[in-house]
């Protein structure tokens, strides 16, 4: 690696996975100091081997003078390796973490899966300790777990933590403490902010008309908002009817968060108790 194959990064959104980091990732792409590219580039996690280059290759030629370049790939928070590796490339970078109350953001993201197809309606077959054979469910919500490994990296004061929450009760704030965080000039889009991003309310095509049109989706996507687009998609566009995570199972992900949850309140130094309230219900998107 050379300097002239690294990007100069500034931020990095970490995390976590269903947790409202497409909204801030939004939010940030509209600020006229602030650039990060449309995808997640996977680059510290799964995707390392692709290499400095084609990296290198998701920013523009040239850094504008006072824009700061950052990415967010939600699967970093979670993966063993990420840490270590943005640590040995970015040690002084700006970190951003976001954090969802671990039930809820297992069940969004079975449904985010379910809806394309990749899971059966047999919610407790993936949410249950006991019995799950797909460990991302649960693993990527031990939250304490994961930011200890940060934390021996980074400075906690190079880290700010936000909560799903926090973007639901005060989205201007919140955005403006990202912006304080990280040093650049105070701005809220509020029509970004009508409704958060990958919300599962969201009226989608039937699946299998989803799988023949995927070719055709970096096309289509210019389109969307155009009254023309949105009213032929909406002649075929359904609410999907998500298998739904009953009290029993509900409790059981509580008990099984617990003690992660607790320690996450020590680390972050935040009240969390009304993630374990027994009465909690799920508007998990």
């Amino acid at each position: 690696m050379t300097e002239a194959t690294r990007p100069p990064l500034d931020f990095i959104v970490i995390g976590a996975i269903k947790a409202a980091t497409t909204w801030l990732q939004v939010q940030l792409q509209h600020h006229p100091q602030a650039f990060m590219p449309d995808i997640e580039p996977h680059f510290f996690s799964r995707d390392h081997g692709k290499g400095w280059e084609w990296y290198r290759g998701l920013f523009p030629d040239l850094k504008e003078m006072g824009v700061l370049w950052g990415e967010k790939t939600a699967d970093y928070l979670a993966n063993p390796k990420a840490a270590a590796r943005i640590a040995a490339a970015y040690p002084n970078t700006k970190l951003i973490v976001k954090f969802r109350n671990p039930v809820d953001r297992a069940y969004s993201d079975y449904k985010m899966l379910f809806r394309r197809g990749h899971v059966t309606s047999d919610v407790a077959t993936y949410l249950d300790a006991q019995q799950t054979e797909m460990p991302r469910f649960l693993n990527n919500g031990l939250y304490a777990h994961h930011l200890t490994r940060w934390l021996d990296e980074f400075d906690c004061r190079q880290m700010l933590v936000l909560l799903f929450e926090d973007v639901k009760r005060d989205p201007q704030g919140t955005l403006l403490q990202t912006c304080q965080h990280l040093g650049i000039a105070p701005q809220y889009n509020g029509d970004l902010a009508a409704r958060l991003q990958n919300d599962s309310s969201e009226r989608f095509l039937p699946l299998p008309i989803r799988r023949v049109l995927a070719p055709l989706k970096p096309i289509a996507k210019p389109l969307r908002g155009y009254s023309l687009f949105e009213r032929t998609r909406g002649l075929f566009a359904r609410e999907i009817d998500y298998p739904p995570l009953d009290r029993d199972l509900r409790l059981r992900l509580q008990d099984f968060y617990r003690a992660d949850i607790q320690a996450l309140e020590r680390l972050i130094g935040r009240d969390l108790s009304h993630w374990l309230q027994p009465a909690a219900r799920s508007n998990a998107a």
